[in-house]
């Protein structure tokens, strides 16, 4: 049990710098990436659920919130894997510990966080909306996050 426990660790570890690598090269290098998502998921929306205009205000001040706050969560999720990393190295065991333990936090609060954006945004629509909506998430149209739209080929 210890030995695939720490197996799963392990290869949780070392696919992780491969995917934060490409989202911190990404996110820095092109200012504005997370506005240009906001302003994608608002027009996404206002398409499928003809949002008027005050439900656009709404959704994008929502979204620009979830965005400045999803920044923070990637910076403290970069953090935690570099300590991970860092206590792999070494071959400290309580370090990659708490490392582990703070990514599991951090997953879960950016969880929360994006579940109440996405509650929120239920709010500011109408009951024929929210019915479209649930419509989409069941289809699998609705992605369900800042700057995402139809699936490929809708």
């Amino acid at each position: 049990m210890k030995k695939t426990a720490i197996a799963m660790l392990l290869a949780c570890v070392f696919a992780a710098p491969a995917v934060f690598a490409q989202q911190s090269d990404a996110a820095p290098a092109e200012a504005g990436h997370g506005e240009r998502m906001v302003q994608h998921r608002v027009s996404y929306l206002t398409t499928v659920l003809s949002l008027t205009s005050a439900q656009q205000t709404q959704v994008t001040n929502i979204l620009t919130t979830a965005e400045a706050n999803r920044s923070t969560f990637h910076t403290s999720m970069k953090t935690a894997h570099t300590n991970l990393q860092n206590a792999i190295h070494s071959n400290d065991a309580a370090a990659m510990e708490g490392a582990a333990n703070s990514i599991g936090t951090l997953t879960a609060q950016e969880t929360l966080a994006h579940a109440k954006t996405e509650a929120a945004i239920y709010q500011v629509l109408s009951a024929e909306q929210q019915t479209k909506m649930a419509q989409l998430e069941t289809e699998g149209g609705h992605r369900g996050g800042p700057g995402f739209g139809p699936p490929p080929g809708r």
